[in-house]
């Protein structure tokens, strides 16, 4: 005949459960072991103000606790990564994450853990030795995957918040506010402002604000240059810092924009001035469909015809100002070389005749334009920008 076996007698006793019994009579003093070891093999834990090392005892204690839960379900499926992350970590405040490193996490753990190995003859009943070794082996892994979800969590929520603050200076930035507001919400992101600085604006890739900042910083490191970005609408804006050739450099990150053009913005010599930079590159994108042979990325500055074109007063006057101007103060017939040149359909012959002067003189004076303005009248797209620039020029004499 069976026998009968009575219910709940012994059939709910938890596994190791004499084991559990000591473990819990010595859950302080393995604690308070473990951070003594911490404090003996590592030395940067010992810099440690007292209120991150009180913290670290804190999730040390609940670590024991949470092995003595975990053993009595048996390591059972209901013990899951996600509990035991909230039952180890919430013992300490946010700030422990910020404060120490993963790395330095997994070297706690790690002490923790051979504390506790060096300690299974006390802490294990009659027999139990190996069946504790093996536990404490499967917990700590548990707590391994555990805490790099705390710090991945962490991460995502600082990544945000960085975007956020990037966000806010760009738009800072952008609208022109005084050098002390950049200054300090640059600080906040760790900004360290080598020079040069230039602004590029192009298309947003789309998608995730975060990812597309990642990928903006990716190549920046592989750059070698400081950046801030944000995403304003369909535009992605980066901010760039010590890049000795902002053209140059602006190709390295073009892979992190979306389709269309990307246009850089002058060099200035820090981020207080940096919102001229941003100007000068909105504007020019801005124009940019006006040229569709436009390179990518393009400077603003070789967009100055298409953005007077479409209102901007800063291209007006630099195209007034550094070539009309220019050509008005060298003097020496350039202005009316200038106007017979173009009127001859750029025929170097023709102007000659209509000037009445030797064709060596017409290319003697053409090279002169190009020396005092830095454009030459004898490339199409330079030709371009010179025509505008005698027009508005002519428009507008006073200034």
């Amino acid at each position: 005949m069976a026998q009968k076996v009575t219910p709940g007698a012994g059939a709910d006793k938890p596994p190791l459960a004499a084991t559990l019994r000591r473990i819990e009579q010595r859950a302080g003093a393995l604690a308070t072991a473990s951070v003594s070891r911490m404090d003996e093999t590592l030395p940067w834990f010992r810099a440690l103000p007292a209120d991150q090392r009180s913290w670290v005892m804190l999730v040390a204690q609940a670590g024991v606790r949470s092995l003595v839960e975990w053993l009595r379900s048996g390591g059972a499926a209901a013990s899951s990564p996600q509990e035991i992350s909230d039952e180890v970590f919430a013992a300490a405040p946010r700030a422990l994450a910020r404060s120490i490193t993963l790395t330095q996490t997994v070297q706690l753990i790690k002490v923790t853990i051979d504390v506790a190995e060096s300690q299974v003859r006390v802490l294990a009943a009659a027999g139990e030795e190996e069946a504790l070794t093996t536990a404490i082996l499967k917990f700590s892994r548990e707590i391994a995957f555990s805490a790099a979800r705390v710090y991945a969590r962490a991460a995502e929520s600082r990544g945000a918040w960085d975007a956020r603050l990037q966000a806010l200076l760009v738009d800072a930035l952008l609208r022109g506010d005084s050098p002390d507001v950049l200054a300090s919400r640059a600080a906040a992101l760790g900004w360290a402002d080598a020079p040069p600085v230039a602004v590029v604006v192009g298309r947003s890739p789309g998608g995730d604000i975060t990812a597309v900042l990642h990928t903006v910083y990716r190549a920046a490191r592989r750059a070698r240059i400081e950046v801030i970005s944000g995403v304003h609408g369909d535009r992605l804006v980066v901010v760039m810092g010590g890049a000795l050739d902002p053209l140059a450099t602006a190709g390295h990150l073009a892979g992190s924009f979306g389709e269309g053009p990307i246009v850089v913005g002058p060099a200035v010599p820090s981020l207080d001035q940096a919102t001229e930079s941003a100007r000068a590159a909105l504007a020019g994108f801005r124009a940019a469909p006006a040229w569709p042979g436009a390179p990518v990325p393009v400077a603003a500055d070789a967009l100055l015809p298409e953005r007077a074109l479409a209102g901007d007063l800063e291209a007006r006057r630099a195209l007034r100002h550094d070539a009309y101007g220019a050509v008005l103060r060298a003097g020496g017939g350039l202005l009316e070389t200038l106007d017979a040149f173009f009127s001859a359909g750029a025929v170097l012959e023709s102007a000659a005749r209509e000037l009445y002067v030797h064709p060596n003189t017409v290319r003697y004076r053409l090279k002169r334009v190009a020396e005092v303005t830095g454009l030459s009248p004898l490339d199409g797209r330079d030709a371009f920008a010179l025509r505008m620039a005698l027009a508005i020029g002519r428009l507008d004499p006073a200034g």
